[in-house]
């Protein structure tokens, strides 16, 4: 389960956001990232309070970075609209008033991996990384562009740096990336501890509420994946992969009630399902 991460894009359809993540990071996203969960980030992440001399306002900032920031906003308005290529053009003016805007290179990378140039969105980022060190949004996209491509250890590099920004206030969302890529990488003892330590943070989040009870009833915990999955599939983000481990969790703690209860909501709301069609068929070892 994962999504496509950016607090400034649109977020894709919750029920889409569900899958294995062995399958995942090629298939249930073309994870840009963008919203919900969002690890692509537009805004500055860094620290604010690092060093005082370096808090800019709006009224100290230069005329040229004044008008770079609005053609930023727009080209963030668009990328939003998915009007990708507007966007673009917007970045492009934004960069020709003032070069050494890290922002301005950090959305950039997420509008140049929407466009699958991974090349030009890993320039971006890593430009937006050497401008401010401390921004940790940047740092975030970069390890989950590096994520998407296999680039296991060099994807962690970047979640630890995000990481690492006091005051970094978007530390659950990078937890849960890092922890995905953990499981993608086969690390399955760090991704959980990631994926807790993000749970901690965000009890709310459907994907890593989703994965840590799938990792649990991997192993046979069934206690403790009942903790989580009862808990997702009785809140808005329940689906049909949600109802259908649920149930096969309740199955293998003898709990006929709850089992009926999901297994008639997933009939009633999701009757075309691989799921339901899994259920009928009574295959829940597959």
């Amino acid at each position: 389960m994962t999504a496509e991460f950016a607090n400034s894009a649109a977020a894709a359809p919750v029920n889409t956001l569900f899958c294995k993540v062995s399958q995942a990071l090629q298939a249930c996203a073309a994870l840009a990232l963008v919203a919900l969960l969002s690890g692509c980030a537009v805004g500055a992440g860094g620290d604010p309070g690092a060093n005082k001399k370096d808090i800019v306002t709006e009224s100290d900032e230069p005329e040229a970075r004044k008008r770079a920031r609005l053609r930023l906003e727009l080209a963030s308005g668009y990328f939003n609209e998915g009007k990708t290529t507007v966007a673009l053009d917007e970045i492009k003016q934004a960069l020709i008033n003032d070069p050494n805007f890290g922002e301005a290179f950090n959305l950039r990378g997420l509008i140049y991996m929407r466009l699958n140039d991974m090349r030009l969105a890993e320039d971006s980022f890593r430009r937006a990384i050497a401008l401010n060190p401390r921004d940790a949004n940047s740092a975030h996209n970069f390890g989950w562009m590096l994520c998407q491509q296999q680039r296991y250890p060099e994807s962690f590099t970047y979640f630890k740096q995000a990481l690492s920004v006091p005051l970094y206030g978007e530390q659950s969302k990078t937890l849960m990336a890092q922890g995905l890529c953990e499981l993608a990488a086969g690390q399955k003892g760090e991704a959980e501890r990631s994926l807790a330590r993000a749970y901690e943070l965000d009890a709310s989040n459907p994907i890593v509420g989703y994965n840590l009870a799938s990792m649990l009833y991997d192993r046979a915990e069934y206690p403790r994946a009942q903790f989580y999955i009862r808990r997702l599939n009785n809140g808005e983000y329940a689906n049909a992969e949600t109802l259908w481990l649920g149930i096969k969790v309740e199955r293998r703690l003898g709990d006929s009630v709850a089992l009926q209860q999901l297994a008639g909501q997933l009939k009633r709301r999701f009757p075309q399902s691989r799921e339901q069609a899994s259920y009928e068929k009574g295959a829940f070892n597959e």
